[in-house]
């Protein structure tokens, strides 16, 4: 698939989803293909299904039309899937996925096998948000759109300094400002700024970190009971685990957060000598070289554990003295 257009060709109804849990690219793909179907083919009737988006993502043109439900059972024409690695992460629209006509993935997700009629997937790519980019005509690209989709690649690349931020991550961007958009606002907004409660619970967390394996990696922990006290949800807790990646001397970081009794979401980042991918693959998830996540049960000391026999291996000084 070259352009999107190509693909629209009769089409009368569209759907759009991300995976569970969005985050800024995943957000930022999102309503930036909404926004150019609606603005450039008003013929067809455009949904998009998410979970609701974190606050600081709700500036986004378009967000109030966000549907969090699949409740009408429509077969769509054509469903669209964005930065979603596995069929299983799409959440509240795998339903509707399931019943459309035809289906499309738009991903960089290296662990992404291809599970949609057509896959688009660019591992090499910084977020969903640039592939997407390439797939649409960029005259017909709008100011919302661009400010939709740089939010997505500034959110994936972490303002432009992760290893993922390629010359043509950096064309693309400026292409986007070239449209207007106030670039300044959209990274403070989506990027950095915090509510005094994310900001609580992200003190917290550093206060307690752990370092271990000689220095080279460092854990968080956010239990349950944490959360509760704190009247967190797990989209408060963006950007603990890239915090943590920023300490001298850590090779690798690890951020876990308790979803239910004996159950643990955890982020793991790299700042490049372990693939994170790997280890994440191992235990059931996946993700990139250098950011990649996973879900495991067991208390948080076996979660640890398992964890750090599997990071251990992967160190390079302590594979060489083994």
């Amino acid at each position: 698939m070259e352009k999107i257009t190509s693909e629209l060709t009769g089409i009368r109804t569209a759907a759009i989803a991300g995976h569970v849990r969005p985050d800024g690219d995943c957000v930022g793909a999102c309503m930036g293909l909404y926004l150019y179907l609606k603005e450039n083919y008003p013929e067809i009737e455009t949904d998009i299904y998410l979970e609701s988006p974190k606050e600081s993502l709700l500036f986004l043109q378009g967000t109030e039309e966000i549907k969090t439900a699949y409740t009408e059972e429509k077969i769509y024409d054509v469903f669209f899937v964005l930065d979603t690695s596995v069929k299983n992460r799409m959440g509240v629209a795998l339903e509707a996925f399931e019943a459309a006509k035809k289906t499309i993935c738009i991903d960089h997700h290296i662990s992404n096998k291809g599970f949609a009629e057509i896959n688009v997937i660019q591992p090499e790519a910084s977020s969903a948000s640039e592939v997407l980019y390439t797939l649409l005509e960029k005259e017909k690209v709008t100011k919302p759109v661009a400010e939709a989709l740089y939010t997505g690649i500034a959110n994936d690349t972490g303002v432009f300094q992760y290893s993922c931020t390629s010359p043509q991550t950096m064309r693309i961007a400026a292409e986007l400002m070239e449209k207007g958009i106030d670039f300044s606002k959209i990274v403070d907004k989506s990027f950095y700024e915090k509510t005094y409660i994310q900001n609580q619970i992200l003190g917290r967390c550093l206060m307690e970190s752990l370092l271990v394996l000689d220095g080279q990696c460092i854990i968080g922990v956010v239990r349950r009971k944490d959360m509760d006290f704190y009247h967190v949800e797990p989209k408060d807790l963006d950007g603990i685990v890239q915090q943590l990646r920023v300490t001298a001397g850590v090779e690798v970081a690890v951020f876990l957060y308790e979803q239910k009794v004996q159950e643990f979401k955890v982020s793991l980042r790299s700042n490049g000598k372990v693939d994170v991918n790997e280890v994440a693959s191992y235990f059931g998830g996946g993700g990139h070289v250098m950011a990649a996540g996973c879900t495991l049960q067991g208390s948080a000391y076996d979660v640890i554990n398992n964890l750090l026999r599997c990071i251990e291996k992967r160190l390079p000084e302590r594979c060489e003295s083994k």
